[in-house]
């Protein structure tokens, strides 16, 4: 299973981006998808999550400002990001859960990481 990020960038602080992710290879289903960021010097974090019924969820710090998405069909996740800070730059990772097989346990696969960086 591959996973392959982008749409990262530069962006000024107040404007947006929107984080794409695709996963490929054997994949029987995709349980859960998300995007993690990890800043120079701090631990990587999540930002937003959402399962195969379309349940999401979201780091207090981005809340109302990022928005995850999901289409099953493309086995592809979104991330739009408005109103961005500079305290959003980092590097986003996208992940997903998934089982190859049919009733196989299901495994994290990482995406290799797209910068973000918002200036003030």
């Amino acid at each position: 299973v591959q996973l392959q990020a982008s749409g990262g960038g530069l962006v000024q602080a107040g404007g947006s981006l929107r984080l794409s992710c695709a996963a490929s290879g054997t994949i029987f289903s995709i349980n859960a998808m998300g995007w993690y960021r990890q800043a120079p010097g701090k631990q990587r974090e999540m930002v937003a999550g959402v399962i195969s019924d379309g349940t999401t969820n979201y780091a207090d710090s981005v809340k109302g400002r990022f928005t995850i998405s999901r289409d099953n069909a493309k086995n592809t996740v979104y991330l739009q990001m408005n109103s961005m800070k500079p305290e959003d730059t980092a590097v986003y990772y996208c992940v997903a859960v998934v089982a190859t097989v049919k009733e196989g346990s299901p495994y994290d696969y990482w995406g290799q990481g797209t910068l973000v960086t918002v200036s003030s």
